[in-house]
């Protein structure tokens, strides 16, 4: 049976930094390709193959495919929720062309699976607050979320359509130590860690109860890796899985950094990414996950919080003695 060769699109962003080095560990560094907007010089990927790449390029896009004998596409490209309410023509030309580009390569060429993220922004205000179900109402008040929106049912129509194995996961926000805000919404959950390390404060964007969907990027990789390597007749969502960890606050994410920065200080002042937060779902309900390829979470706030501040301080150029207890992957 010939071995999958794996692209992975938008290669240098918060999630493809951390998937492009987890599939190589999984596949091998030769049989994933990472591509990027950025010239190989700044790609900062010595790991494996890497190409630069404009997604929204059809012709370089199939020309890369055969190039690398691709199977498997990743496409993490995208312009984020609070960046796209700024650009949104842009956004949705990005979010939309790249995924049609993908979708019609991969079945001309014949691959055998796609991936493409979906997100929490999908719901808007007909979603239940609470526990939001798989099936509940898409009435996304931003162009990030319309895009998601329009995305699921493409990927569910050439699912239908011509077979194409797609699959979609709506990601909560999500914190890693290892890349820096992308212009999402619940960037401040990763933010206020480097602040809380370098100033010991920090001002948030969002009211201290707003309560949002969250994620550690190693729970969110390893549902991605599991979801992609899942029989396909256990898959029985074409739109985009419902996915869950924790949810909080910026007042319990504060509280939670300061257990181990006692001088951390956080104030508030709300700006328009206030009415976008108040648009989503406080939490998700992930049945259809959990039952369908037995997803689960492994990281809490608190293991959350003691593993990002483990990370950064190690590779801060700032003092770190005060952080001498923290230990990496305590889950509680």
């Amino acid at each position: 049976m010939k071995k999958d060769t794996i692209l992975v699109i938008g290669a240098c962003g918060q999630i493809g930094t951390e998937l492009t080095a987890a599939l190589r560990q999984v596949y091998g560094n030769h049989r994933v390709v990472a591509a990027d907007l950025k010239a190989p010089s700044d790609s900062g990927d010595p790991g494996g193959p890497y190409e630069q790449l404009d997604v929204l390029n059809r012709g370089a896009l199939s020309a890369l495919i055969a190039r690398h004998d691709i199977t498997q596409i990743y496409l993490l490209a995208a312009m984020l929720s609070a960046t796209g309410e700024k650009q949104p023509q842009k956004a949705w030309q990005l979010n939309m062309q790249s995924l049609l580009n993908v979708l019609e390569l991969a079945c001309e060429k014949n691959l055998s699976k796609v991936f493409w993220p979906s997100s929490i922004a999908v719901f808007g205000p007909g979603a239940p607050r609470r526990q939001c179900p798989q099936q509940a109402p898409l009435d996304p008040a931003t162009v990030y979320g319309i895009s998601k929106v329009a995305g699921e049912n493409w990927c569910n129509y050439y699912w239908r359509k011509h077979g194409l194995d797609v699959r979609s996961l709506r990601y909560p926000g999500l914190i890693s130590h290892q890349a820096m805000p992308g212009g999402g919404t619940t960037d401040y959950a990763v933010d206020i860690f480097h602040r809380a390390l370098k100033e010991q404060a920090y001002t948030c964007f969002l009211r201290q109860d707003t309560y949002l969907p969250m994620m550690y990027m190693p729970d969110a990789i390893r549902a991605t890796i599991e979801l992609m390597q899942a029989p396909s007749a256990k898959i029985s969502i074409r739109t985009s899985y419902n996915l869950s960890a924790m949810s909080f606050s910026p007042a319990e994410l504060a509280k939670s950094i300061a257990q181990h920065i006692p001088g951390f200080s956080i104030s508030y002042a709300p700006d328009y990414r206030q009415a976008i937060a108040d648009g989503w779902p406080q939490t998700i309900d992930d049945n259809p996950a959990r039952q369908d390829w037995q997803w689960d979470y492994e990281y809490g706030l608190s293991a959350m919080t003691r593993d990002m501040l483990f990370h950064l301080a190690r590779k801060s150029s700032q003092p770190v003695n005060h952080l001498p207890h923290l230990q990496p992957g305590v889950f509680f």
